[in-house]
């Protein structure tokens, strides 16, 4: 039988810089909850390794049932992290969480220490994750055995100093247990709640069960660690309302698995996005081996998926990360090219596969897609020949299908394409009509990303302008050398203008006097395309274009010389014609929803008048 042998040893840490840990505590983390990520995630590992080692024999016995446990005892003011893997030896402490640790620890210091260092740098690479407990508490105990045959249980006691003790321990069963005992100015972690929620937002998807009050509160096997074969498509949405309980059903999903030349696994979501430009950030979770890193993933992931939701799983991105190292690994900017490239083979496959079923989400994926256009040249590239523009008469084509549908009706007399488009087809109907009159199209671009795509497709597309249907009188969107005469002298043109101006009074509008088809409206007001495209900007804040959303609204008020109401005008007196013009001009204004008001009512009032005298 093997004596115990009573053992207490006393040292001190060789360093060069005594009170580390109030240095340490100050720069290690911007926020003192992580302590519960670091501890929680190496009794996880401790507890893989023992299930690697029982694989090959190396540790005997029955490997039992893995799982760490989170206690509090507020009476003693600690936090019990415990777990049954592979434990330590007095000596493998002395070696792990001293040497290497405070070595770590050294190098940390004297590299930050005259600095004003992000306090969310890089510590994992010190070896600091087990000393995030000293944020929180005044002393740290552990309390472990290890696996190794013939092992004595070990006690291991800081307070923060530079001094441990290492003493027998009591654990008889393989593992270790890390007792906190809080601090007076942390004791907001003594809180069950508290510690609860901290557990749900680091440690929902741990490989190893985690036990807390007595019940598991992770799922060990999230679904982006299997394989895309063994799952339907209800495992995918089960999962997603496991992500996001109050969210509708996505409109599909990428499931991400590469192990060269890094690896990641995940699963990326399209969701139902309002039609509105409302960036819904921070929905994609980053992990590390199943342990939560971050929200926060502008640079792993493209900015213009930053509306996808889901989860990213990647060993080689470190559980410590700042942005500084996010902008600058190497890892980090493959994994942002092959998820766009991902992307853009998904979409093209569903285009290619159900063009029915991918015209119905258009409408929902259109944002992904234009603003990835935008952003990206090389998506620009794959995504030209699955972008879809779609037509007042809900007809969907591509943009090369678009171009040949037009191109024979409305290319222009300079040999330009003239794509017409609306962003509101309801209070544009009547100029829609108009361009349809004359056996044109107009697709609908009524989306706030629109204004910067539609900027876009006149820069790559080649020949090609694209034009708002209300932006000018349609003979002058697409300017053809068939154009209509004036059945008007030139007095009588004159007349004509000099009594809109009057009936008008309004130095915003300019008034001016064409020779339309006579289908076409008596009075049209028009915002030209330059201002409207500034205005549509402006709205989005676009650069250098803010002083737009001050200046009024400057108008063309086009007077149809070949309309009948207008030859009516000239028939009478001025101030006749004068108060019919007023009429024309109004309901061309009320055509708009641009009449309002006092305005409105007197437009009413003349109107009764008029069909009184009928």
């Amino acid at each position: 039988m093997i004596e115990k042998v009573e053992m207490e040893e006393k040292g001190t840490i060789s360093i060069h810089t005594e009170n580390i840990f109030p240095i340490i505590k100050k720069f290690l983390y911007s926020d003192h909850e992580i302590f519960l990520r670091e501890l929680v995630s190496n009794a996880v590992d401790a507890s893989q390794k023992a299930k690697s080692l029982s694989s090959i024999g190396e540790l005997k016995g029955d490997l039992g049932e893995l799982k760490v446990t989170v206690k509090v005892d507020k009476e003693k003011k600690q936090i019990i992290i415990s777990d049954n893997g592979i434990g330590m030896t007095a000596e493998e402490i002395k070696k792990y969480i001293n040497q290497i640790a405070f070595s770590g620890a050294t190098e940390f210091v004297e590299r930050y220490k005259d600095s004003n260092a992000d306090k969310s740098q890089i510590i994992g690479q010190f070896g600091l994750g087990f000393y995030s407990a000293f944020m929180v508490a005044s002393t740290v105990e552990i309390d472990t055995l290890s696996h190794a045959d013939g092992s004595e249980p070990a006690h291991w006691i800081c307070d923060g100093s530079t001094e441990f003790t290492i003493t027998n321990g009591t654990r008889t069963e393989r593992g270790t247990d890390v007792i906190l005992n809080i601090a007076e100015d942390s004791e907001e972690f003594l809180e069950e709640a508290r510690l609860q929620t901290i557990l749900n937002k680091y440690c929902k998807f741990l490989p190893i069960p985690v036990e807390f009050n007595g019940e598991v509160i992770n799922n060990p096997n999230p679904i982006w660690t299997k394989s895309p074969s063994d799952l339907t498509d209800e495992d995918y949405k089960n999962f997603y309302k496991e992500l996001y309980p109050f969210s509708e059903d996505p409109l599909f999903w990428i499931h991400l698995n590469v192990d060269y030349p890094f690896n990641l696994t995940g699963i990326l979501y399209f969701p139902k996005v309002k039609n509105e430009f409302d960036f819904q950030k921070n929905k994609i979770q980053l992990y590390s081996r199943q342990v939560f890193i971050t929200d926060e993933v502008k640079d792993v992931v493209p900015e213009f998926l930053m509306l996808l939701h889901g989860v990213i799983d990647s060993p080689d991105i470190p559980l410590n990360v700042s942005r500084s190292f996010l902008q600058a690994d190497a890892n980090v900017k493959k994994i942002n090219t092959y998820i766009t490239r991902k992307v853009a083979d998904k979409l093209n496959e569903i285009y290619k596969k159900d063009r029915t079923a991918y015209e119905e989400k258009w409408n929902d994926i259109a944002v992904f897609v234009k603003y990835g256009m935008l952003s990206d040249d090389k998506f620009y590239e794959k995504a030209k020949d699955f972008a879809l523009l779609q037509s007042t008469d809900e007809k969907f084509y591509t943009l090369e299908e678009y171009r040949n549908y037009v191109q024979a009706n409305q290319t222009d007399k300079n040999g330009n394409l003239v794509i017409l488009y609306t962003n509101d087809a309801e209070k544009q109907h009547a100029f829609i009509e108009t361009a349809k009159n004359r056996n044109y199209d107009v697709v609908k671009l009524d989306h706030m990303i629109d204004p910067h795509f539609i900027g876009q497709l006149e820069q790559k597309l080649e020949k090609t302008t694209l034009k708002r249907v209300d932006a000018d009188t349609i003979d002058k969107l697409i300017e053809t050398d068939a154009k209509p005469e004036s059945v008007l002298s030139e007095d009588e043109t004159k007349r004509l203008k000099e009594l809109f101006e009057k009936a008008i009074d309004n130095q915003n509008m300019t008034v001016g006097v064409e020779a339309l088809s006579v289908d076409d409206q008596p009075v049209i007001i028009t915002l030209p395309e330059f201002m409207r495209r500034m205005k549509d900007m402006n709205r989005m804040g676009g650069g250098g274009m803010m002083m737009m959303g001050n200046l009024p609204d400057m108008y063309n008020v086009t007077i149809n010389a070949n309309h009948p109401i207008n030859h009516r005008i000239l028939k009478g007196d001025d101030a006749r014609g004068e108060k019919i013009a007023k009429q024309a001009y109004d309901l061309a204004l009320l055509s708009q929803n641009m009449l309002s008001g006092a305005a409105l009512t007197a437009f009413v009032k003349r109107s009764v008048e008029l069909i009184d005298k009928e």
